[in-house]
């Protein structure tokens, strides 16, 4: 008899295992397909597709201390992309290792990647439907019930009674319960590859934040190395007056000029003075901006002054078709439709039953010496299939609402790649155009000196009065801050271009969904205090 219940029990399995696996491959939903996105041939702004003409050096390359300062062109087609650590394109020691301190102690950075590590999270999270659920709820309960009043002595299973005290009482139960949803119309994988998806953009996140905190020290660093250049033209430029302002309290002295020169020598220094120390409060802030973005107290963090005005490397910029590949705000855009297309599949199946299966068994018993002995074994088994009759439009309202979000990442994806081809032309412009701009400032730069050097001697002759010096002096002055400051722009427009082209990143770095769904080294799981 026990024989043939369990021959009932094990064919009664078999077709419901039987049942799910011919379903198991039903899914139902969209089937995604990355969104076709047409590239231009060339970007319209390349250096390589305008005229170039050999441009002479700066102004300021004759100092060593400042550098050489020299023309820019894009790498040729031949070379290789940029590939990880972009910044030592530069070849500058300094950069390098602020940037290698920014990727290991910047807060945000590590904000975005513990996102990413709860993403990951949620994937296994996801995945864990796929199996039964298992439950013990062992209990023990002893009680006792009013006496009759009579005198009785009883024995058993179900406790015992005596005179004037009652009826007591135990029941120990150890059940064990199992319970499977099995995943026949796809709910479960498109929750799975939904979470997945989730996961890889939090990772292409982490790529375009830390791309941006990377961009924003390269940034600052050559705006704070141009602030010191402008320091020292500034402080060329006092030591130049000072002398100036001696030789005339010289000449004033002997009588050769009047004392409105000698004030007005006093009044130019003074100015030169006020501008080289109001710089201080730019190159201030560029410090402090740094310290933030490696993770240290801007009170204990200090650079000390180097001027350096530098010309950019030939920096390369590839194909408008390799952009796509190369930004890892284009792929979390693309991994969000994808995303939003598996919740499409999520409420479709809503629109399916549900088939449930349980099973309960274990040994209950009024004694813990008959706990475990067969008469005392119990044991259930069932299934339940659930179906929404009706719902007043819910169903087809949430398909719709997820259809709709999936039709606004696709946008967003669009206009994504539309900004990413914008910025890198309005790079590719701008370091074209600063290039230019360059030539033509160090031809004022020159002209200025030839200027100053021509109303030097007339003054000198009696020809002129001193204030006319001085207007020379204002105007080389200001021509050569001019100069410093377009360098200073060239390089930040440099780093602009790198960041647009995605700096060392493509695609091929995205974790795949099987590495997101991976359990993360312990490491990286240990809460950070």
């Amino acid at each position: 008899m026990r024989d043939a219940r369990f021959l009932k029990l094990r064919t009664c399995l078999q077709g419901i295992t039987a049942l799910c696996f011919a379903f198991s491959g039903c899914m139902v939903g969209p089937k995604y397909h990355p969104p076709a996105t047409p590239t231009p041939p060339v970007y319209k702004e390349s250096p390589a597709n305008k005229p170039t003409n050999q441009q002479e050096p700066s102004a300021l390359s004759t100092d060593p201390t400042l550098g050489g300062i020299g023309d820019w062109t894009v790498a040729q087609p031949q070379d290789s992309l940029l590939r990880g650590r972009w910044w030592t394109i530069y070849n500058n020691p300094e950069l390098n290792t602020l940037e290698d301190q920014l990727n290991i102690d910047n807060q945000n950075i590590k904000q975005f990647f513990e996102n990413f590590m709860a993403a990951r999270a949620v994937v296994r999270q996801a995945r864990s439907q796929f199996f039964p659920v298992a439950a013990v709820s062992p209990s023990y309960s002893r009680s006792r019930s009013p006496g009759s009043g009579s005198s009785t002595g009883a024995s058993g299973n179900t406790g015992t009674s005596t005179s004037g005290t009652g009826f007591t009482s135990s029941f120990i139960d150890m059940p064990l319960q199992i319970s499977w949803e099995p995943d026949l119309w796809g709910r479960i994988r498109s929750t799975v590859r939904q979470a997945q998806y989730s996961a890889q953009l939090s990772a292409a996140d982490l790529e375009n934040e830390r791309l941006t905190e990377q961009a924003a020290l390269a940034t600052f660093f050559f705006e704070l190395r141009g602030q010191d250049a402008l320091i020292q033209i500034l402080n060329s430029t006092v030591a130049a007056d000072q002398k100036a302002l001696d030789l005339t309290r010289g000449q004033y002295e002997t009588g050769l000029t009047d004392q409105i020169s000698v004030v007005q020598a006093e009044s130019t220094l003074e100015n030169a003075e006020s501008q080289a120390v109001n710089l201080g409060i730019a190159r201030a802030q560029f410090e402090h901006a740094i310290a933030l973005l490696i993770g240290k107290e801007a009170s204990a963090f200090s650079m000390p002054s180097n001027a350096m005005l530098l010309t950019p490397p030939p920096i390369p910029v590839g194909l408008p078709s390799q952009l796509l590949e190369r930004r890892p705000d284009i792929a979390a855009a693309e991994r969000s439709m994808a995303a939003a297309n598996a919740q499409i599949g999520i409420a479709s199946a809503a629109y399916y039953p549900n088939l449930g299966l349980s099973a309960a068994g274990g040994f209950e018993s009024s004694t813990w010496r008959r706990l475990f002995t067969w008469p005392s074994r119990f044991w259930s088994i069932g299934s339940s299939l659930s179906e929404t009759v009706f719902d007043a439009g819910l169903r087809r309202a949430t398909v719709n609402q997820f259809v709709a979000v999936y039709n606004a990442d696709l946008a967003a994806y669009r206009q994504t790649v539309l900004a990413a081809f914008q910025q890198v032309e309005d790079a590719l412009a701008a370091m074209r155009i600063l290039t230019e701009q360059i030539r033509r400032q160090y031809k004022a730069v020159e002209s200025a000196k030839v200027a100053l050097d021509l109303e030097t001697k007339r003054y000198e002759t009696g020809i002129d009065p001193y204030i006319d010096v001085i207007t020379e002096q204002n105007a080389l002055l200001s021509a050569q801050l001019t100069l410093a400051q377009i360098e200073i722009s060239r390089m930040t427009a440099s780093v602009s271009l790198i960041e647009a082209l995605g700096g060392g990143w493509d695609s091929s770095q995205l974790p795949t969904p099987r590495q997101v769904t991976e359990q993360p080294p312990k490491a990286e799981t240990v809460q950070q205090k």
